[in-house]
């Protein structure tokens, strides 16, 4: 049997060719969020406020005289990187737990999962658009927001916290790659699991307060969520200026999430997915 004769699923594509297929996939996505440009505008209004409402703590505590001196800028600047970050989060999530969701939404999702299309370059295509489009709309976030408070960031260490986003991010695409499960396997209910896995992100990461403060079942729960070490390594270099080295634990426990969790979560994908064509989940909608 001849190569253009193999059913789609055990077809070969050259790395290159996955590659574009891939990009063609960050393409469509971007038109799509063009096309729904309006949501886009409510979730930026919608980060802005949040970041806002939740950072305005700090500077109530601040001018009531509770925290002041350095304390209070570390406040500050604590509670504005955790809701930068939990936006950047949120918004990496969505993009690609909700990839079947969109797909639904648009019609598409049999054209979609019946193409002849690698779902690595499919999930992955998705999740680079995650990421970009995160870091641009957090940025525009950030660029919002700062003028409302005064922080130093004199001391902030920008390179390493690069690093610790970029090795971070890759560590939630596995995360958000198995929420997008949820709604393959259950039509009806699967995009409310998908945001309820979000909700457990947020209690037990550290976003608004230190893990230190969570019940200790809890504290043990957090060590299974990568954000937990995106966020500590973060704050610890922009609040305290330190560098890769002294991030290094967080960075190697996100690194092997990305490893361990990415490819898992791509096969567990590609079984939730033979499983819904064969009992014609696919058709149905929430």
């Amino acid at each position: 049997m001849s190569e253009l004769e193999l059913p789609a699923p055990v077809r070969r594509f050259p790395v290159g060719r996955q590659i574009n297929l891939g990009w063609a996939f960050v393409e469509r996505q971007t038109n799509l969020w063009k096309r729904h440009w309006a949501w886009e505008v409510v979730w930026l209004v919608y980060g802005v406020v949040n970041t806002l409402a939740i950072t305005f703590i700090a500077k109530q505590l601040t001018t009531e005289g509770v925290v002041t001196g350095r304390q209070a800028n570390r406040l500050t600047l604590f509670l504005l990187i955790g809701t930068l970050v939990w936006a950047y989060l949120s918004a990496i999530l969505d993009d690609i737990s909700l990839v079947i969701t969109w797909e639904r939404w648009e019609g598409t999702i049999e054209h979609t999962l019946m193409a002849p299309v690698p779902r690595v370059a499919h999930l992955i295509g998705t999740a680079v658009f995650g990421v970009l489009h995160a870091l641009v709309r957090t940025t525009l976030i950030m660029v919002v927001a700062l003028p409302f408070f005064s922080v130093d960031l004199s001391h902030a260490n920008w390179p390493a916290a690069a690093v610790v986003i970029v090795v971070g991010s890759f560590a939630l695409i596995g995360l958000g790659i198995l929420a997008g499960v949820l709604p393959l396997l259950y039509p009806e209910r699967g995009e409310q699991l998908s945001f309820m896995v979000q909700s457990v992100v947020l209690l037990v990461s550290g976003v608004y307060y230190s893990v230190d403060t969570l019940p200790g079942w809890l504290q043990v729960i957090s060590r299974l969520s990568p954000a937990t070490y995106l966020l500590h390594g973060i704050r610890k270099t922009l609040i305290d200026g330190v560098g890769v080295h002294e991030v290094a634990a967080d960075v190697v426990v996100m690194a092997v999430f990305a490893v361990v969790l990415t490819p898992l979560s791509i096969a567990v994908f590609g079984a939730a997915e033979r499983w819904a064509k064969k009992t014609g989940r696919l058709k149905r909608h929430g």
